[in-house]
């Protein structure tokens, strides 16, 4: 089998990444400045934390400073992996949780067939780091993040709910592309994807006063089976398009 076929759908799609990263290189630190009160990451950590044992593999996907979640896990006892897209960001990951291990990568670089291996992990968390990709590309994230787990692995993970697909917004004084469902598309998606929705929970964010509140939606789910049975990257990259 050559990399091409392991790498499925990856193929028949367009990743652009043009902007995101360098976006979060100059937010760096200001990034949890606006967004001191991060209740719902951390409740979903605890669920992680309560559910896994001592010791267990966890990957913290989009990882960002690496606070809250990679210190979260880290002080409770767990194997931290986290990966970024930003330079600047895996830097400040590095500094603030040095007992986990930061790598500056790609989502799409852990596909199968894929340029790097992390090997398999306990549970992966990804608090809104798919919203930063397309929407023809989440499917193939989510299997991405299945091929990622041991079997009946955790997954947390937040969206915010919009029905937008690579939207260009402005950010913290820079503009990045951003996609979302609402509720009922997300817990579909997620489902489709092989993943059992464990606990859910959502919280009323505003960065600024006088800014409107965005809806922060939290899944926790375990490693099931997708509606459709045995599911292949590549089957879902040809019905993404």
């Amino acid at each position: 089998m050559d990399n091409r076929h392991r790498a499925g759908g990856y193929d028949s799609i367009r990743i652009n990444r043009d902007g995101q990263a360098e976006a979060f290189d100059a937010i760096g630190a200001h990034y949890d400045e606006a967004f001191p009160n991060k209740q719902g990451q951390v409740s979903a950590g605890d669920w992680l934390i309560r559910s896994l044992p001592t010791g267990a593999r966890v990957l913290d996907l989009g990882c960002g400073t690496g606070v809250p979640t990679a210190r979260q896990l880290v002080v409770s006892g767990f194997a931290v992996v986290g990966i970024d897209l930003s330079v600047g960001m895996v830097k400040l990951a590095r500094e603030c949780v040095p007992g986990a291990t930061f790598h500056q990568m790609d989502i799409a670089d852990l596909r199968p067939g894929g340029p790097r291996e992390l090997g398999q992990f306990d549970a992966v968390a990804a608090f809104f780091s798919l919203l930063m990709l397309p929407r023809a590309e989440i499917p193939l994230a989510l299997l991405t993040i299945r091929n990622l787990l041991v079997p009946g692995g955790l997954f947390a993970l937040s969206m915010v709910e919009a029905d937008v697909d690579d939207f260009s917004i402005p950010f913290l004084g820079n503009n990045i592309r951003v996609s979302g469902y609402l509720r009922e598309d997300l817990r579909a998606i997620i489902a489709e994807a092989g993943f059992q929705i464990v606990e859910e929970t959502s919280y009323s964010y505003a960065t600024a006063v006088g800014v409107p509140p965005e809806e922060q939606i939290f899944l926790c789910c375990r490693m099931g089976f997708s509606r459709s049975g045995s599911m292949s990257i590549s089957s879902v990259g040809k019905s993404a398009m």
